[in-house]
């Protein structure tokens, strides 16, 4: 089976424009994921709108491809990416861009969902520590069943631990939190991409829940690595701490 690492990255970001090319340990943010990427899987590229990104990536040695500015997902991105590359790969794997500490570990264990040829589409959770990482609406929380798959995905805490007191709910219940970093086999990245939005994915801001809610699989593998991902300039100063310590 062969695997294709694509790492959406926008220039334009909300809360920090131009994050793929901040620097971090004197290198841009997506070299960083680049680099982690391409030690693993078949093929690795850079999808991106922006000529300054694309650049950048051919500069440090990477591989890159131009895609529309008008994608409202990083999926959609994705498979246009998938589409102008070509190949025979199997199964794509979305890294996101800022996601500069990914770990072998993390891409391996989602690559092992499609041991199962039932795997539709793959993602990773991580138990929660702290009940204030919990409460956090950023960090969307994963319920699964027993083989393993997606039930639902909310930015609120579910379950609702009934009889505990709230401060007992990470003692009492295993809450998973949801990382970003999704693998689909070809055929269904291109399903799911000419879905409409659905009313829970509006409600919730949550991409994966149109999948779910048109009756897509996702395939729920667990990792006990926690990464540090970057969305404003002061995860970018955190990020650098968190560096500077795994270099000791």
């Amino acid at each position: 089976m062969k695997f294709i690492g694509i790492i959406p990255a926008r220039y334009g970001s909300s809360r920090f424009p131009g994050k793929p090319l901040a620097l971090l340990g004197g290198k841009p943010v997506v070299q960083h994921v680049y680099e982690k990427v391409a030690q693993v899987l078949d093929a690795t590229f850079v999808a991106t709108d922006d000529e300054r990104i694309y650049r950048k990536v051919v500069e440090f040695g990477g591989q890159a491809v131009m895609t529309s500015p008008h994608h409202k997902s990083g999926t959609d991105r994705i498979c246009e990416a998938v589409e102008k590359i070509g190949g025979d790969f199997e199964v794509v794997v979305n890294i996101q861009g800022d996601e500069p500490f990914i770990q072998r570990r993390q891409i391996d264990s989602v690559c092992a969902c499609f041991d199962d040829e039932n795997t539709q589409i793959a993602t990773l959770g991580i138990p929660f520590k702290t009940m204030e990482e919990m409460e956090n609406p950023n960090s969307p929380k994963i319920v699964v069943d027993n083989r393993g798959e997606a039930l639902y995905f909310s930015r609120s805490v579910i379950p609702f631990v009934r009889g505990e007191e709230r401060k007992d709910w990470l003692r009492a219940y295993p809450f998973l939190k949801h990382l970003g970093i999704y693998a689909y086999r070809r055929e269904i990245l291109s399903a799911i991409t000419r879905l409409p939005q659905s009313s829970l994915e509006q409600a919730e801001s949550l991409e994966q829940l149109r999948w779910l809610q048109n009756g897509f699989r996702i395939k729920v593998g667990q990792t006990d690595i926690e990464t540090v991902g970057i969305d404003t300039p002061e995860d970018l100063q955190r990020a650098e701490m968190f560096l500077a310590q795994s270099k000791r």
